[in-house]
C-alpha cells in the first residue's frame, strides 16, 4: 500500500492534537490526524468535562444543604444515576465539536487506529503508512499507578473510570491529595458518599500553603477526612469492602478505591526509538521550541511533552508548533504565565511564582500584598471569603494566588498582566463595575502604589506646596 504523504501528522485527537489539526488544516497545510481511542481525549470523556459537570452538580446539592439568609436550608434528593446522565449528556453535547466529521470537513485525514513509528519520518497506524514533513506527538497522559503492596489484586477506579459509576460509593478511598483527588473528594461527599483522602506528603503540596489550609479547613467542614503525611504501605479486600492500610499500622475501610496519583506521560507503544526520539518518564525530551532534541522532524505537545499537564497548556502548545512548523515563523514556549486552578469550593487559582518560590528566587527584593474578599462589597452581599496574594517584583506581578468563589475567573487578568509582561499600573488603572468579586484584583494593585504615595513624606510636602500655589 502506499504511504499517506502529508505536511503533519499528528499523533493523538486530544486538545492539543486537535488545536494543532485545525490550526494547520484551516491555514491549507496537509493534514493527518491519528487517534485509536476517542476524539477529544482525555480532557472531553474522563477529564476537565466530566468533573466539571460532576462538580456542578454536587454544588447545587450542597447549596441545598447550607441555605442562605432567611432561605431554610434541607436535605438534597440526589440521584445519583441521574448526575451521571448529565455528566454523559456535557459530554455528548460538546462531543461533535471534537468528532471526527468536523475535522474531515476542514480538510484532514482522519485515522482511527494505534500508530507506531517505523522510521524517522514514518508512522505505521493499522493497515496505513503516512509519510509527513513534520509529526506531532499530542497523545496526552495515563494515571501513574503508585507501588503499593496488593493494588493489582483489588478493584479500583482512576479518572478514566470512575465517571462511569451509576451508583453512589458508599465509602470513597481517595489515594493523593492533589487537584484531581480533592475536586473528586468533595463531590462525592456532597453526593452523598462518606470519603477519606490519603495524601504521603502534604495535599495540595505545590500551592501556597497559606491558602491550602483554609481550603483543607473548608472540605473537613464538610465531612471529607483527610489524612496528610501517611503513605500507603498496601491495600487489600474485595469489591465493596476495601482496606487501606497505612504505613504506621492503621487500616481506612472503604467501599471503592479511587487512584489519583498524579499521571504519567502516554507514550505506549509509539516506536519512539524506531523513530529516533528520545525520551523519559516525564515525556518527549523537546527544546524550547517543543521540538525534539534527537529528531528535528518530531514536535511534542500538552502532556507528552512533559512541561504541565493542563489542556489550556496543550492549546498553548499547539499555537506554538502551527506558528513554527506551518507558518515558519519562530516561537519558544514560556511557562511563567501558565495559569492553574483546582476547581473545590472555594477555588484556587495561581499564576506564575508562589511566595515560598518567588522568596527562593529573590529573597527580600519582593514585596507580597494579600487583598481580602471579606472587603470586598460583592463577596460580602454573597456571605463570601477569599484572599488574593499578589507578589510584586520591581512593579511588575510576579505571581498571584487566589482562594475564594470564581477564582478560577479572577486569575484571568493576571494571567494576561504576566503574558504581556505589564506592569502594575495597568490592572491599577482598570476601571471595574461595581459590585464585582474583580474588585479584589484592582484592590490589589491599588495597594502596590498606595503604599509607594500615602506614606511618602516627600510626597506629603510636594503636595502641600501644590495646594498653596494652586489659584
Amino acid at each position: 500500500m502506499t504511504a499517506i504523504r502529508c505536511d503533519i501528522c499528528i499523533i493523538g485527537a486530544g486538545s492539543g492534537g486537535l488545536s494543532v489539526a485545525a490550526g494547520a488544516a484551516q491555514l491549507g497545510a496537509r493534514v493527518v490526524l491519528i487517534e485509536a481511542a476517542e476524539m477529544g481525549g482525555d480532557c472531553l470523556n474522563s477529564g476537565c468535562v466530566p468533573a466539571k459537570a460532576l462538580l456542578a452538580a454536587a454544588a447545587a446539592a450542597e447549596a441545598q444543604r447550607r441555605g442562605f439568609a432567611g432561605v431554610a436550608p434541607q436535605a438534597p434528593q440526589v440521584d445519583f444515576a441521574a448526575v451521571k446522565d448529565h455528566v454523559a449528556a456535557t459530554i455528548a453535547a460538546i462531543a461533535p465539536h471534537d468528532g471526527q466529521d468536523r475535522f474531515e470537513a476542514m480538510g484532514c485525514t482522519v485515522i482511527r487506529a494505534w500508530a507506531r513509528f517505523i522510521g524517522p519520518d514514518m508512522v505505521q497506524a493499522g493497515p496505513q503508512k503516512v509519510q509527513a514533513r513534520r509529526f506531532v506527538i499530542a497523545t496526552g497522559s495515563r494515571p501513574a499507578l503508585p507501588p503499593i503492596e496488593g493494588l493489582e489484586g483489588v478493584p479500583y477506579l482512576t479518572n478514566e473510570t470512575i465517571f462511569a459509576l451509576r451508583s453512589a460509593p458508599a465509602h470513597l478511598l481517595v489515594l493523593g491529595g492533589g487537584p484531581i483527588g480533592l475536586e473528586m473528594a468533595q463531590a462525592h461527599r456532597r453526593l452523598g458518599c462518606a470519603v477519606t483522602v490519603i495524601e504521603a506528603g502534604r495535599a495540595l503540596g505545590r500551592e501556597d500553603v497559606e491558602l491550602v489550609a483554609p481550603l483543607l479547613r473548608a472540605l473537613r467542614d464538610e465531612g471529607v477526612t483527610v489524612l496528610e503525611g501517611q503513605a500507603v504501605a498496601r491495600v487489600e479486600g474485595a469489591e465493596g469492602a476495601l482496606r487501606a492500610v497505612l504505613a504506621d499500622g492503621r487500616r481506612v475501610n472503604g467501599s471503592h478505591l479511587l487512584i489519583a496519583a498524579g499521571r504519567r506521560a502516554e507514550l505506549g507503544d509509539l516506536g519512539l526509538e524506531t523513530a529516533g526520539v528520545a525520551f523519559d518518564t516525564r515525556g518527549v525530551l523537546v527544546d524550547a521550541h517543543l521540538r525534539s532534541v534527537s529528531n528535528r522532524r518530531v514536535y511534542a505537545v500538552g502532556d507528552a511533552a512533559g512541561q504541565g499537564q493542563f489542556t489550556h497548556l496543550a492549546g498553548y502548545h499547539a499555537g506554538l508548533v502551527v506558528r513554527q512548523a506551518v507558518l515558519g515563523l519562530p516561537a519558544r514556549a514560556r511557562g511563567h504565565h501558565i495559569p492553574r486552578v483546582t476547581y473545590t469550593e472555594p477555588e484556587l487559582a495561581q499564576v506564575g511564582l508562589t511566595e515560598v518560590e518567588a522568596r527562593t528566587l529573590h529573597g527580600s527584593a519582593i514585596q507580597v500584598i494579600r487583598s481580602d474578599l471579606a472587603q470586598n462589597d460583592r463577596a460580602r452581599a454573597a456571605g463570601q471569603t477569599g484572599l488574593l496574594k499578589l507578589i510584586v517584583l520591581r512593579g511588575r506581578p510576579i505571581g498571584v494566588s487566589i482562594l475564594g468563589p470564581s477564582a478560577g475567573e479572577l486569575i484571568a487578568p493576571w494571567a494576561l498582566a504576566m503574558a504581556a509582561r505589564l506592569r502594575l499600573s495597568a490592572p491599577a488603572g482598570m476601571i471595574l463595575p461595581y459590585p464585582t468579586l474583580s474588585e479584589v484584583s484592582k484592590r490589589a494593585a491599588g495597594a502596590y502604589f498606595a503604599a509607594k504615595l500615602f506614606g511618602n513624606p516627600w510626597i506629603r510636602r510636594l503636595v502641600r506646596g501644590v495646594q498653596r500655589w494652586l489659584p
